[in-house]
Formats: structure tokens, sequence, C-alpha cells
């Protein structure tokens, strides 16, 4: 993600001994996203992703590292963490708690086709299926306490319309996770940030997904509405996007996903809801980073207003209603 923590090849040389990766060639910082600080590693064994992270504790760890770990070992494709001589997923570097990963093979995708869609949704259900043995409990920490902590820290900054559209969704969200049938929607230890520059792709075929830090406990459903908020929507070359899904790849998604597990009543109840607590959140962090940002060597802040679009079209429904199988 974003450089925020320099480190020297000497630094890196002593922290990778012990572990099982080879002799360190070169490395390099990867310049995009705000949370963590990361870098690519070239050894004599292969190409690794080194991350050093800046908000999360060493205490957090466990829970995100294991899910990879669980994860991989369930045959799924994601960066199993390479451990020390001690058998750690993580140890201190320069200051910071920080893990070594395998490199996964496939890069992003701009512009998903309806295949890749497909893809992306049966990896959803894999991942859900797989951690029903996962003992892992940490909640989403983006989750609705969040948002709403975040609201009230942002409402001395944000304009009259935007701190009432914010208001006004987190007033419904609270409303939804009152009723029974979100009560009785399926949980576990979801991604909750599978976009498009979480996934490599080889082709049609998923090579795999990465960036697992911003994991918790949460409803499956919410899990599946990001990702469709994500690589569902309606992009155009000659204008900004408005936030519409495209029926076309948002059924792919669902085909792809049911064809692993099948979505519940209450799943399908609750549908336009998860995509807007999906927009809701996003939006909210990313106005968050807008007028609250951290310095960094390297930084991409980015414009809140896409989800701000996504949200404002969520509420006013959406292509596809979900039947239950």
């Amino acid at each position: 993600m974003a450089v925020f923590t320099r480190i020297t090849q000497t630094e890196l040389q002593q922290w990778l001994e012990g572990r099982d990766c080879g002799e360190l060639l070169s490395f390099e910082g990867i310049e995009s996203g705000i949370e963590n600080t990361n870098y690519f590693v070239n050894t004599s064994k292969g190409r690794f992703v080194l991350t050093l992270f800046e908000k999360l504790k060493a205490e957090d760890l466990p829970f995100y590292l294991g899910l990879m770990k669980h994860l991989a070992k369930k045959g799924l494709a994601v960066p199993g963490p390479i451990p020390n001589a001690q058998g750690e997923l993580f140890s201190e570097l320069n200051g910071k708690p920080a893990t070594l990963v395998n490199c996964l093979g496939g890069k992003s995708v701009e512009r998903p086709n309806a295949a890749q869609c497909q893809q992306i949704g049966r990896f959803c259900a894999q991942a859900h299926l797989a951690v029903a043995d996962f003992p892992g409990n940490t909640p989403n920490p983006r989750g609705l306490a969040w948002i709403e902590s975040a609201m009230n820290a942002l409402d001395s900054y944000l304009p009259n319309p935007v701190k009432e559209l914010l208001h006004s969704e987190v007033h419904h969200q609270k409303a939804v996770a009152e009723r029974h049938a979100y009560r009785m929607l399926p949980k576990g230890a979801v991604h909750a940030d599978l976009f498009r520059d979480n996934a490599l792709m080889q082709g049609d075929s998923l090579g795999g997904v990465i960036d697992f830090y911003f994991a918790g406990v949460d409803t499956f459903l919410f899990d599946l509405a990001v990702t469709a908020n994500d690589w569902c929507i309606e992009l155009a070359n000659d204008k900004p996007d408005q936030g519409e899904l495209k029926p076309e790849l948002l059924g792919a998604l669902l085909s792809g996903y049911q064809e692993v597990r099948k979505l519940n009543q209450h799943e399908c109840e609750l549908w336009q809801d998860m995509l807007r607590a999906a927009g809701l959140r996003f939006w909210t962090s990313r106005l968050y980073d807008f007028y609250m940002p951290r310095e960094a060597e390297v930084l991409n802040v980015k414009d809140p207003k896409h989800f701000e679009r996504v949200l404002l079209a969520r509420r006013q429904g959406i292509p596809l209603a979900l039947q239950p199988n």
C-alpha cells in the first residue's frame, strides 16, 4: 500500500533470516492504497510481498494472518504467510509489526467481464463455506459502530447535503440491524474489501485474492454486496460513473456464488439493504480519508464522490432482485 515506513536493505536482510524464502535480491515500495506499507521482495526463491502494519496492532494480526493461512490450507487462492524460525507469522521490522506472504500470479482488471465476475462470485462462496471451522471472532473493523463514530467526527467538515445523506443512511442501517431478518443472516470471517484491485486475474481465471487486512466477522451477504458494488459497476469511457450496477455482470457474480452456496430467504430479503450498507461503508471511509488524511511518502487518497454516487444509486433500487433457491 502507501509507503509510510522506509526500510533499508540491511534491515530487511536481517528480518528475513530464518524464513524459508531464499536470499534477498531486491525490494521496492508498492505505491497504492492508504492503510499499510507494502514492498515487493525479490529473492533467490521468487517474489514475495512484505507488509508493515501502520495502524493494526500486534494483537490484531493473528486474526488476519490466521484467516489467510486457514483459507490457503483449504485450497483457496490466497497468499500464505511465511513463518520465521520460531513459527511466527509476523514480527517487528523498523518498529512496526510486519509479515511476508507469497506473491500470487495474475493482475487486477479495471473492467471485468461476466466470466471474471462469475469467478469472483465462486470464490466468495467458497470462502464463506471454508470459514465454518475458523475460530477467529474479530468483528468487522469498519462495521456500523465505526461508521457512526466516523460520521460524528466528520460532522464539522462536511457540507450540509453530504452530512444529511450520511446521517440518513446511518439511521436506515441502524433500523435494518434491528430487523429479525438481519439477525438471522449467516455470518463468519469475511474479506470485506474484495475490490477489483484485491483480486489477481489470469485471463478469465482467478489467480488469487489479496489484502485481507480489513477482514472481520460480518454477514456473508454484506461481503457479497461489497464485491458486487465494485465488480459489477457500470463504467463509461466518456463520462463519470453514476454508480449503477450492470445487470449482466451482477447476474454472473450471483450465478457463480449460488453455484457453490445458495442464498437463503433472509439474504434475498435484505439484498438491497446490504448493497446500501456496503456503499455507505466505503463512502464513509473515503470521506474520512479525504477530510482527515495522514501524511505519507506515497499516498493515494480516493475520491469519496464515487461511493456517494454508488450509495445514491442503491437507494433508488437494484437491477436484479434475488429469489431464494
